[in-house]
């Protein structure tokens, strides 16, 4: 990656957390309601959410109704430069802090997802993410999507947009992006 594209992306991604800290601070009550009503229509699908941490939108919600229907799964990091694991997540299941403050299930059942609730810093309306520059989506997308179909949602406030991201070609897209107040299906081609 070049020294210029690396400082943008610390750019954006100093000012998107910004704004998604303000968003989280006014946050209401609901926020995934959004989020529930699209997972809906993918009742029973084998589905990864996420524990929120820092000021990362909350989708527990959503994910224990999906729980009630089918495998929801949260990430397990398996190592430095490695594709996410995904461990069999429930409401009320022993957890235990994994690596960067995230809770993990205390007991490991892995799955593989095919619905993938991703947390990010920024996104734009063209798919593109910018996390928090590990590349643990990307890498755990790119081999999701090599052995199956996989939707990938991004989960974020809205104050989370980007008209443009700096975004590199090994970067995976979203497929749609749910906020606390609209659903953005991405169009590509075309």
């Amino acid at each position: 990656m070049s020294a210029e594209l690396l400082a943008q992306k610390a750019a954006a991604r100093k000012a998107a957390l910004a704004r998604r800290a303000a968003a989280h601070r006014a946050c209401p009550p609901g926020a995934a309601g959004l989020l529930l009503g699209v997972l809906a229509g993918y009742r029973g699908v084998p589905l990864a959410g996420y524990m929120p941490i820092r000021s990362e939108i909350d989708p527990l919600p959503a994910m224990a109704e999906a729980a009630a229907h089918g495998p929801v799964a949260v990430p397990v990091i398996a190592g430095a430069d490695l594709p996410l694991d995904f461990s069999r997540w429930e409401p009320g299941c022993a957890l235990r802090e994994g690596p960067f403050g995230a809770l993990v299930p205390e007991v490991e059942d892995f799955l593989e997802p095919e619905i993938v609730i991703v947390p990010l810093v920024a996104f734009d309306r063209r798919g593109g993410r910018l996390g928090y520059g590990g590349g643990f989506y990307d890498r755990t997308l790119q081999r999701l999507r090599a052995a199956r179909p996989t939707l990938a949602i991004g989960f974020a406030y809205a104050a989370q947009e980007a008209e443009a991201l700096p975004l590199e070609p090994t970067d995976q897209p979203l497929d749609m992006v749910v906020t606390e107040a609209e659903v953005i299906e991405v169009r590509r081609g075309g």
